[in-house]
């Protein structure tokens, strides 16, 4: 079947379910059952229509808010339903749930980034050639203007703080390289509750606390030196001398509550664990062939030239091993393994085994985070090319077809229930869809 060109809407196909019926129900070769039974099913059949009625379920795809955007303009989606997003000067909060407009507030000076924390959300705004532009933050509840600092601010992982840093040279990864000084704000006032001076440049990571305590921070300066600080207060807590290595923002990491260190070894490239809460080294370990660490669950997983190696954090024992796959990824679904690039997964897997539980060849995941450990995902099928969404969810070997999404959309990603995407013609969409686990 195939949508009017004409028509103003996309065109939502219900595949429905096959349903396989014995002969015997159209042609019975004897009656089977006594005559008061039919009677008496018809009456329960009435009683339930009466009582118990409900509405058939709706399309799986339903629309719920379509905003005009531009392709520069930025949004972000927080962790309690809500969607933000600055457009034709202003910025807006809207409800995931509803779709209604919460706040909106004028916002002439356009950015790039639009972060959330503390009940805050963050605007990074471009200053091309004119220096470091300083970060504004708005109240999430109200879109009120909060505080303004003249820095780069960036959220603390797991904890309700917010770091101010200086010459930030990369924003991606868990480790970020910093200099001069680091100031821990109060995301409520944007004050300062404690400063530290950086000599010459340092790696910054988040690292896990005692359990049901604030997490802590780590410094790895540049003569290898790695100090331990309490967030809230600033305290140094401990310091270890750590090997020679890249130190880039993707190492060292957290994996498995550990903190895991690539470096050069004796005879190759070693793997080298160490105590969150002290420092401590744990064990060393030959790696050779590994370029990155990732955390896999409660697993790390070592990606190199012969694949992909999950082993406990804990001992370095190995776990499992991969020689196919390229690379691997966590999300809410659980871990998503590559087989020939970022472009092209091979399926959801079992971190702590690597057993393939859902087979996705041939279809892209959605960013985001879905509801009860699913996964969204999209292909391009037939002329156009077409975009079919699907729900990849624990039990099933392959994607659930969805719908197919309007000709144009792209740059997806997900919330409980939701999928957000924006399209080629300038708007951005939000849809309701019917989870699997529901």
């Amino acid at each position: 079947m195939s949508a009017d060109p004409a028509s103003s809407g996309p065109v939502v196909i219900d595949l429905g379910l096959e349903r396989g019926e014995p002969e015997t129900y159209h042609r019975p070769e004897r009656r089977t059952t006594p005559l008061w039974l039919g009677p008496a099913l018809l009456a329960v059949l009435l009683l339930f229509s009466v009582a118990a009625a409900a509405p058939p379920p709706g399309p799986p795809l339903s629309e719920l808010l379509r905003l005009a955007i531009s392709p520069g303009d930025p949004d972000t989606l927080t962790s309690d339903g809500r969607l933000v997003v600055q457009r034709a000067g202003e910025l807006s909060s809207y409800d995931l749930e509803t779709g209604d407009r919460q706040w909106r507030v004028a916002q002439d000076i356009p950015v790039y980034r639009l972060r959330t924390g503390g009940g805050q959300v963050l605007l990074r705004p471009w200053a091309p050639g004119r220096g470091e532009p300083g970060t504004t933050a708005v109240s999430l509840r109200t879109g009120a203007l909060t505080w303004h600092h003249e820095r780069n601010v960036i959220t603390f992982p797991g904890d309700d703080l917010m770091l101010a840093v200086e010459g930030v040279r990369s924003l991606s990864g868990n480790g970020r390289r910093v200099e001069k000084w680091i100031e821990m704000l109060d995301p409520a006032a944007g004050a300062a509750r404690w400063r530290l001076w950086v000599p010459s440049t340092a790696v910054l990571l988040a690292v896990p606390g005692p359990p049901g305590g604030p997490g802590r921070l780590l410094l790895v300066r540049d003569d290898l030196t790695a100090q331990l600080y309490e967030v809230a207060t600033g305290t140094p807590l401990a310091a270890q001398r750590m090997p020679a290595a890249n130190y880039d923002p993707d190492n060292p990491v957290v994996a498995g509550g550990l903190v895991l260190l690539r470096h050069p070894g004796p005879s190759g490239i070693e793997i080298s664990a160490y105590d969150p809460l002290t420092l401590r080294p744990l064990w060393t370990q030959p790696a050779t062939g590994t370029r990155e660490i990732q955390a896999c669950g409660p697993l790390a997983c070592l990606i190199g030239l012969d694949g992909v190696r999950a082993i406990d954090p804990a001992t370095g024992d190995q776990r499992w091993h991969r020689p196919g796959w390229r690379s691997v990824e966590e999300s809410g679904a659980g871990l998503i393994a590559y087989a020939d690039g970022p472009e092209y997964p091979a399926g959801v897997v079992d971190a702590r085994t690597g057993r393939l539980l859902v087979d996705l060849t041939g279809w892209r995941p959605v960013g985001g985070a879905a509801t009860g450990g699913e996964l969204l995902v999209t292909r391009e099928i037939g002329p156009g090319p077409r975009t079919m969404v699907a729900v990849a969810a624990p039990g099933l070997p392959h994607p659930r077809l969805l719908a197919e999404l309007p000709t144009g959309t792209g740059e997806c990603q997900t919330a409980p229930e939701r999928l957000i995407c924006r399209s080629v013609y300038g708007e951005l969409v939000v849809w309701a869809y019917r989870p699997l686990t529901a």
